[in-house]
């Protein structure tokens, strides 16, 4: 069985286009802190938990919190083992979906298979979260108040 921070980089890298284990640094009580954000994209922080797992709780809040530090949208991602939706993964979506935050369950043998076929695909496009650059600027130039894009 594959480990959660191998499933993470096949997600972040391959599926998501993102950057695994981005770190932020920031102050609190006078002291130098930082965090870890599981996969960075150009309009996302993203945070990945396995299903079952009470630590997958935890993955709202590092993400909302890397959101603050990064001004980016968060995300949850919630790695899939049985094909069940159990009590964390219930919680999980419910309390993503209460605060406004993107939600996503995937397979552990989707990603495997996903890893395993990446050759197939080079050089094209993903679709999940693609955004192309006109419109990634017209993002963030409503988020910075600017008209236009």
């Amino acid at each position: 069985m594959p480990l959660e921070t191998e499933l993470t980089a096949i997600l972040c890298s391959l599926l998501l286009q993102g950057q695994v284990e981005v770190r932020h640094d920031y102050v609190a009580a006078g002291q130098d802190r930082h965090i870890r954000v599981d996969c960075e994209t150009a309009t996302h922080v993203v945070e990945v938990g396995f299903d079952g797992q009470r630590s997958s709780y935890d993955s709202i809040h590092q993400a909302l919190f890397a959101a603050e530090l990064t001004g980016k949208l968060p995300m949850v991602v919630i790695i899939d083992r049985d094909g069940q939706e159990e009590a964390v993964q219930y919680q999980n979506r419910r309390v993503a979906r209460r605060v406004g935050m993107s939600y996503l369950t995937v397979s552990e043998a989707f990603l495997i298979r996903w890893q395993m076929t990446q050759p197939f695909r080079e050089g094209q496009p993903v679709p999940l979260f693609g955004m192309d650059p006109a419109a990634l600027d017209a993002v963030n130039s409503l988020r910075a108040g600017r008209p236009g894009g």
